[in-house]
């Protein structure tokens, strides 16, 4: 895995980027649809209508509004080993009894990646570039490099009427592979409608003007949006509360193979979880 990992980043990614131009990269945005917070994910992901915690604004800038008091946040997750590791922290402050503002910032980065380009010997000792003269690695002549990928994020939230709730988030992205570097500004927006007592519906947009990220070789990707649509229905039983939830993400992407479904371009991904709390004590998840 570790050597797969380390040709994608050397090899695959600049050849990708020398090329100039603008076009829509399928999967561009993907390092931004990870998840946060140990309860959206328990629930499979499915959180555009239950948000309502400082993870709001990473699936529905709208359920920032219903806080009551600031909260924080931090997130530490392992992937691979340890080979990726992904970070999160996220505040949000109640501005009066209707409005809230958030921050969260992300890592998703590989760290300590060997550089042995310039590290070959040939057989007499001497550096070489050429791969007919190699001989063996100095690891005096190792170097080291990280790759990240960085999300800043600003939100704000408010409740318009006491059923109905509005937020918007402006994103900046910074994508470093070590040996190119690109820049990029993107916006989401939410909306929540408790439309009963016991339902919620709601809407997340991501990247909805189409986020641009800029690599500083002149080549420059597009995000196409994400359309979130979600649902949440509270039953009161057994002394608690049974909640089921689902999550549609629709793309346009054409991503015809990596979907639960697609309709030409159209692909949709499905996400569902339940949760039983009782007495606002304990809860129990699965998605």
């Amino acid at each position: 895995m570790r050597k797969i990992w380390y040709a994608s980043v050397l090899v695959v990614a600049p050849a990708m980027l020398e090329a100039g131009g603008v076009e829509f990269a399928k999967y561009a945005g993907e390092f931004t649809a990870i998840g946060v917070g140990g309860r959206p994910l328990g629930l499979g992901g499915a959180y555009v209508a239950v948000a309502s915690d400082v993870t709001a604004a990473y699936y529905n800038p709208a359920g920032l509004a219903r806080l009551d008091y600031p909260q924080f946040m931090l997130m530490h997750d392992e992937r691979f080993g340890s080979l990726v590791n992904y970070d999160y922290a996220a505040a949000a402050f109640p501005l009066g009894l209707s409005s809230t503002i958030g921050f969260s910032l992300s890592r998703l980065g590989v760290d300590d990646i060997p550089d042995t380009r310039n590290a070959a010997l040939d057989i007499n000792g001497q550096p070489t570039t050429d791969p007919g003269q190699f001989s063996r690695i100095d690891p005096a002549r190792v170097t080291y490099f990280n790759t990240a990928d960085w999300v800043l994020t600003a939100s704000y939230a408010k409740r318009q009427e006491e059923d109905l709730a509005y937020g918007a988030s402006v994103k900046l992205i910074r994508r470093d592979l070590g040996t190119n570097a690109a820049t990029g500004v993107g916006f989401d927006a939410g909306l929540q409608w408790y439309a009963t007592h016991e339902l919620t519906l709601a809407v997340s947009a991501q990247d909805i003007t189409t986020t641009l990220l800029a690599w500083d070789t002149g080549r420059n990707e597009l995000v196409s949006p994400t359309v979130k649509l979600g649902a949440a229905y509270g039953i009161l039983a057994l002394g608690g509360r049974f909640m089921p939830v689902a999550d549609f993400d629709v793309r346009f992407e054409n991503r015809r193979y990596a979907s639960t479904f697609h309709v030409g371009p159209v692909s949709v991904d499905v996400h569902a979880g339940l949760e039983y709390e009782f007495r606002q004590l304990v809860a129990l998840r699965v998605g």
